[in-house]
């Protein structure tokens, strides 16, 4: 049973989530041009390879206002000589410059076409500045509708966040604003009034005062998203701790209002926990170069790399909400956990398209019932995604349209959590799966990859054709049901409502005894040497079943 405010809940599951108003959840088969510029890999993007970039902007508070400059840094793939940058209205594109020389740029919406003038020869690394200014898209209800959020804290200070996935990083600074090719490094400067602090990704290497500002000089020497680029201004309190992790030591900082020091270090004891139980199912946290770091925001969270934001209120549940209805949700902070089990799933590996965001969501919302797992059994992690049943909408698949930014459905979450703990009963063996997801860390560590590569992956190192599997789960709404009848001693069993080859073996109970069956589409026969008193379904299973 779904009653109105769960309903309403399935909209607030994840700061990763976005309102209808923005289009990403609906079922958009109108696109524009515009779209396709942003969502495909165009011939003015395929060309060249980022390599570095240097953001070095200006935040006015007072004024709402951003300025500054992008240095782009690229491989030359091959000889071409439009490039295109993305910068997104009311931004202004002022300017690009290569070799001191402003060049010509051709502006189509939302897309920018620079005509380079110096030869670009392969394998050559070359850098572009782009000049920039404006009043960027404010945030409106962020992190779903997002931007740029100009807060005030309860002291009247400024309180100032970026957000903006599915959106775009586009909508505050000029990048190749696509998730295929992510950048190898960037350097991160922002100044900003000197009784403010800045926190971005990575490590702070300077800081410098200029008159009344400060400059806040971030390192990020990892690849990154450009979604996963953010700023956060604020009056900022910070402690720190040093994590023994596989990796070695791992700076742990925490950045909260003043007035938030003392529930930050009591709340925020969970990030260890948090490192502890990932690391054991996941393998080491992918970013130890560049720390980690929980960053308060005025908006719920987000899964900014080794820059975290949180917004949770410092209470366990979403929101103080169990999302799962089983108590269990109540027994970790929503927003530490779930949006730190990105940085393993959306920002170590992350996908091509955004259409392929499953990947990204419903490895981390299964993350939350691994959590669990660790620290409180097995059973308790089974439990919560069981009860997390309650919020899949089954409305439309989970793949989005590819090559126009259009996100699948929000189910993406909760009935992507539940696909994956099935999938973990078909392998029988708990140890083998918990090497297959840190394998699965390993052999696409800092790398973007398409539903297909993780498909592939997964069947082979299951040893499972799972093609049928994830055609049902991801591509339909369809939900299997196993229709049985019991003739005495005869059972007879088979799927419906599937897509053709369905043939998933499940586990049920005959006379309250475990038994393995494998359904087909055509009817099944199990004869016993007892009459059949009843048959119930493993509920691990995220299946229907029906007798007739």
């Amino acid at each position: 049973m779904k009653n109105t405010y769960y309903i309403l809940i399935i909209f607030l599951l994840s700061p990763l989530l976005y309102l209808n108003a923005q289009g990403l959840l609906s079922e958009n088969t109108n696109f524009t041009k515009q779209d396709s510029l942003r969502g495909s890999i165009t011939p003015e993007r395929e060309w060249w390879d980022l390599t570095y970039y240097h953001l070095d902007i200006k935040v006015d508070p007072e004024n709402k206002f951003i300025s500054g400059k992008n240095t782009i840094s690229y491989k030359v793939l091959k000889s071409d000589s439009i490039m295109q940058i993305d910068l997104q209205s009311p931004m202004k594109f002022l300017k690009a410059v290569q070799n001191g020389k402003e060049l010509k740029v051709r502006h189509e919406g939302n897309a920018h076409f620079i005509s380079l003038v110096i030869n670009q020869n392969i394998n050559d690394i070359n850098s572009v500045e782009v000049y920039y200014e404006g009043h960027p898209r404010e945030a409106v209800n962020a992190p779903w509708d997002g931007g740029i959020s100009w807060k005030k804290d309860k002291n009247g200070k400024d309180f100032i966040a970026s957000s903006c996935q599915g959106l775009g990083a586009s909508v505050w600074w000029p990048c190749k604003d696509h998730m295929y090719d992510e950048v190898e490094g960037m350097k991160i400067s922002v100044n900003v009034p000197s009784h403010l602090t800045n926190v971005s990704n990575g490590r702070l290497i300077l800081v410098e005062r200029i008159g009344d500002t400060k400059t806040f000089h971030w390192e990020v020497k990892s690849p990154i998203n450009n979604y996963g680029v953010n700023i956060n201004i604020g009056d900022y309190a910070n402690f720190s701790e040093v994590y023994d992790g596989q990796g070695g030591n791992l700076d742990l900082d925490y950045y909260v209002l003043s007035y938030n020091l003392e529930k930050a270090k009591e709340q925020f004891k969970q990030v260890p926990m948090m490192l502890k139980a990932f690391e054991h199912w996941f393998g080491q946290y992918p970013f130890y170069r560049d720390s980690f770091k929980l960053v308060e925001a005025p908006y719920l969270g987000m899964e900014h790399q080794s820059s975290v934001t949180y917004g949770n209120g410092y209470q366990n549940g979403y929101l103080g909400n169990d999302l799962s209805r089983t108590g269990w949700g109540l027994k970790f902070d929503f927003i530490i956990i779930h949006e730190s089990g990105h940085e393993w799933f959306a920002n170590n590996i992350t996908n091509k398209d955004i259409a392929d965001m499953w990947i990204h969501e419903s490895f981390t919302a299964y993350s939350e019932s691994l959590y669990l797992d660790y620290h409180f059994g097995k059973e308790a992690g089974a439990e919560y995604v069981i009860g997390t049943r309650a919020n899949i909408q089954n409305d439309s698949p989970l793949i989005g349209q590819y090559n126009v930014n259009n996100e699948g459905s929000g189910d993406m979450y909760y009935k992507g959590a539940n696909m994956l703990h099935t999938l973990r009963q078909l392998i029988k063996d708990d140890e083998v799966w918990r090497k297959i997801l840190r394998k699965m860390n390993v052999k696409f560590y800092h790398q973007t990859v398409t539903t297909q590569q993780i498909e592939n992956f997964l069947s082979y190192e299951t040893t499972i054709d799972l093609s049928a599997f994830f055609n049902q789960y991801l591509r339909t709404t369809k939900i299997p049901v196993l229709e049985y009848s019991i003739n005495k001693k005869v059972l007879k069993y088979r799927w419906t409502n599937c897509v053709e080859g369905f043939e998933m073996p499940i586990q049920v109970k005959i006379n309250d005894e475990d038994q393995w069956i494998s359904p087909k589409a055509e009817w099944n026969t199990l004869t016993l040497d007892s009459k059949i008193d009843n048959v119930e379904v493993d509920i691990d299973f995220y299946v229907e079943s029906k007798k007739i």
